[in-house]
């Protein structure tokens, strides 16, 4: 049962739940959770993450491939380890915050792994592209929470991030610690 438990967060990421009387539905504990990411230039990296988004994730434990995840995240909250590049980051050379005030992730598949680890499939939303990704995941199970953590990279051009090519790297590393409550 422990590994049914862990294999449903890392199911989080297939389809619809089609028994609502199955499905447990988690709340983000937003307080604790972050999402976070690091672009590289020639001459170092900078820091930065958002402060708002939220999360709905159904976990079917019963039927962990029945279960799904979906994130909202507030591209205005946005923020870096300096104030000017914070600013720029906000206009259309990058996330155009204006005009595109939301990225959305939404599951649509797990590729199980071992202990709680799994790759969840998806489509990524931003700057009005929906390009699919794939998210190496780990997960915690316990009786009163669930928490997922990713690490990953994703390519910023494939959404049409293209300023700064050859002195910005394309790959962003971008970190996700997700706390839900049970």
């Amino acid at each position: 049962m422990l590994w049914n438990r862990m294999a449903v967060v890392a199911a989080l990421a297939i389809g619809t739940v089609s028994s609502p009387a199955l499905a447990e539905t988690l709340r983000l504990v937003g307080d604790e959770s972050k999402i976070e990411f690091v672009g590289r230039k020639t001459d170092g990296k900078h820091e930065g993450g958002f402060k708002k988004f939220a999360a709905k994730a159904d976990a079917n434990f019963e039927e962990p491939s029945e279960s799904k995840l979906v994130m909202e995240i507030d591209a205005s909250s946005l923020w870096s380890d300096n104030s000017k590049l914070t600013n720029h980051l906000k206009n259309p050379d990058f996330f155009d915050v204006r005009k595109y005030p939301e990225i959305r992730f939404e599951s649509t598949k797990v590729i199980p792994g071992e202990e709680g680890a799994a790759t969840l499939v998806g489509r990524m939303k931003m700057l009005g592209k929906t390009v699919e990704v794939t998210l190496p995941v780990t997960s915690k199970v316990s009786e009163d929470q669930v928490v997922l953590d990713a690490e990953f990279s994703i390519d910023r051009t494939k959404w049409g991030m293209d300023y700064g090519s050859g002195k910005i790297d394309k790959a962003v590393s971008v970190k996700a610690h997700l706390v839900f409550a049970r």
